[in-house]
């Protein structure tokens, strides 16, 4: 499987060795061509704002919001979970509004109240996963035909609506191939 990964900020680089330990292919996408053949796209973390500035200057907000609505897997990391949302709490900031959520930005602080906590994720096994939180959102709601994958004191940390996968933290910074193959067999 050959997956995107939107490389305009970010830890787009982590993500693809991670495809690459999975046995996908991963591509950088920087361009409207650079999507040509991708079955699948990462949206990394990074500052949302920005990348959906970039987005909007690359050509790319359209093309990414057309394929997901024609059904592409996208999962979102971190910032790439507040740009997959349909509202941001107190933003108009550029968004593929693709995902059933509400969410909020830096939701649980700044760069400083970074933090790590194992999560419970059913999906991914009984095992907890190692969440890394950097300046994190969280959603606050998610309408119906969204799955809660995971939570922090009640705040959702991870969900997935159909082929859509949003997290509020970066699985491509552990050691854990887990969130990663799951996207991946979701995705076919």
């Amino acid at each position: 499987m050959l997956v995107g990964v939107l490389a305009l900020q970010g830890a787009f680089r982590e993500h693809i060795e991670k495809l690459e330990a999975c046995g996908a292919r991963g591509r950088e996408v920087r361009k409207p061509r650079e999507l040509e053949g991708v079955e699948a796209l990462i949206i990394p973390g990074g500052e949302s704002t920005a990348i959906g500035r970039l987005m909007v200057e690359f050509s790319l907000l359209e093309p990414i919001r057309r394929r997901g609505e024609q059904g592409m897997p996208i999962w979102g990391t971190c910032a790439g979970m507040v740009l997959l949302a349909k509202d941001i709490i107190d933003s108009q900031q550029t968004r593929l509004s693709l995902m059933d959520m509400k969410v909020r930005r830096n939701a649980f602080g700044r760069q400083v109240d970074s933090f790590e906590t194992d999560l419970s994720i059913p999906p991914l096994g009984s095992e907890p996963f190692r969440g890394v939180f950097i300046r994190a959102p969280y959603a606050e709601e998610v309408g119906p035909g969204v799955e809660v994958l995971a939570a922090v004191d009640g705040k959702i940390v991870a969900a997935r609506q159909g082929k859509l996968l949003a997290t509020a933290f970066h699985p491509e910074l552990t050691g854990d191939l887990r969130f990663h193959q799951y996207f991946l067999k979701n995705a076919q």
